[in-house]
């Protein structure tokens, strides 16, 4: 074997590399005088640890036995109070967490029967406004009878002839009503408008809660199922995004916010279905003062039904006041049209006696001028002879004077009657005049009476029912 010089061998810390920690450099000390090299020893003295060398490794160990003994119950005893803190700390913030999951179920169950019970009272108030809009749009219909039956009266007095073409209490009468169905036609179309609005605005409310309603009841299964799963739970697993995706939706404050800004608005448009402002309630229609509607309904406050029951309740009750009204006009009309053709028909008869008096006194005349033709000739004839009478015989005697005095009587007597009779031949002119104008009257009254009676006042027997004016 060659020689060499021999060398003690490195420190080597295993435990160190096993445990990933850097090696420590061996301890310097003072350089221990090697042994004298020999060719004879040169096999037993390498690669040997001394004496010294093998008390310092196995105390070493000893030690860091201890040490690391030590070491490891502590990191044991540690261990065991970090688990127990931690599984009670996990124990509270599950428990903790499901209580919340409890709490978050109960408000959105509050929530959700809230909006349940609004979407209920906008479906029953859409409903009734259906119901309302249905009976505003049969009351509108209804109105037209009424209208055509105002016209065609209106119509039918315009054939009316002569004197009797006049603009009396019933064309008053008749006009107003015609002005108060137009007043209330543009009311009900006003209103039914308002109505139609109304049930849109109820249904996109009712559209907002459903869909709140829905978000709400699939967070509620949601939570529910979320809040049934425990340690035991065989369908859990490790989501480990789920957490960081929360940071994009709303805080607690404002979905409570939102929620009640939707109830806010449902409210808003139960109340507006439920109430329309009464500023500008329409006015009880008044036929005697001719009112007429000025309704701008405006939302809030008084209730819509209740609105349009009492409108649609005065509109029937003006209608039906204002249809007696001209029914009594034309009562009354008839009535005063009766009479004048009693007392025309009265005077008739006496003008027709004055008649039949008048041509017997005519004829009594002409037969009292016709008889005195007779006498006058004789008279005439006479004189006439007694005027061939010769010469002195010729004489102005008596029996001339007589003659001549007869003569000038029965002229004076037959001028008189002349007079006379043409006198009688002027009033029976009249009279037959009379007679014509009051024949022509009678005929205009009866006209007249036959229109009033018999068209317009028949017609008006089919004038709509209160319950038809009111929308049933």
């Amino acid at each position: 074997m060659s020689s060499g010089v021999l060398v003690s061998r490195p420190h080597y810390d295993s435990r160190a590399v096993a445990q990933g920690l850097p090696e420590k450099d061996a301890p310097e000390g003072p350089e221990l005088p090697q042994p004298s090299s020999g060719s004879a020893t040169v096999g037993y003295r390498s690669a040997k640890y001394t004496t010294s060398e093998w008390f310092s490794n196995y105390r070493t160990i000893l030690e860091q036995a201890g040490t690391d003994h030590h070491d490891a119950r502590t990191i044991q005893r540690e261990s065991r109070a970090l688990n127990q803190d931690t599984e009670a700390a996990t124990s509270g913030k599950q428990a903790q967490g499901t209580r919340l999951l409890g709490e978050r179920l109960q408000e959105i169950h509050y929530w959700k029967s809230e909006l349940q019970r609004h979407i209920e009272q906008l479906l029953a108030d859409t409903e009734a406004l259906l119901a309302l809009k249905t009976r505003l749009e049969k009351a509108l219909d209804a109105t037209e009878t009424p209208f055509a039956i105002a016209t065609d009266n209106l119509t039918c007095r315009t054939r009316r002839l002569g004197p009797d073409l006049v603009r009396d209490s019933v064309e008053e009468e008749l006009l107003k009503e015609v002005d108060l169905i137009r007043s209330i036609q543009a009311l009900l179309k006003r209103t039914t408008a308002q109505v139609v609005s109304q049930i849109k605005m109820n249904r996109d409310a009712k559209q907002t809660l459903e869909l709140d309603w829905s978000d709400k009841h699939q967070a509620y299964s949601f939570d529910e199922n979320g809040g049934r799963h425990s340690n035991m739970s065989p369908d859990t697993q490790h989501h480990p995004s789920s957490a960081t995706m929360q940071e994009q939706v709303c805080n607690h404050s404002s979905w409570t916010k939102f929620t009640q800004d939707n109830l806010s608005k449902a409210m808003q448009e139960e109340q507006a279905t439920s109430s329309l402002r009464s500023e500008h309630l329409c006015p009880k229609l008044n036929v005697v003062h001719h009112l007429l509607f000025s309704v701008h309904i405006m939302m809030m406050f008084v209730c819509v039904r209740v609105l349009v029951e009492r409108m649609l309740q005065d509109t029937t009750e003006d209608l039906r006041v204002q249809c007696s009204t001209v029914d009594r006009a034309f009562s009354q009309r008839c009535a005063e049209l009766i009479e004048a053709k009693t007392q025309l028909e009265m005077k008739l008869v006496k003008i027709l006696e004055q008649i039949g008096a008048q041509e017997k006194n005519i004829a009594a005349l002409q037969q009292a001028i016709h008889n005195k033709e007779a006498p006058l000739r004789v008279a005439q004839s006479r004189l006439y002879l007694r005027s061939l009478r010769p010469n002195m015989e010729l004489c102005r005697d008596e029996p001339q004077f007589s003659l001549e005095g007869e003569v000038r009587q029965i002229e004076a007597t037959v001028a008189s009657l002349q007079q006379q009779l043409s006198e009688a031949r002027g009033s029976l002119s009249h009279l037959e005049e009379s007679r014509m104008a009051l024949e022509k009257d009678i005929n205009c009254k009866t006209h007249s009476l036959f229109i009033e009676r018999e068209k317009c006042m028949t017609h008006r027997n089919r004038y709509p029912t209160i319950s038809v004016l009111s929308g049933y």
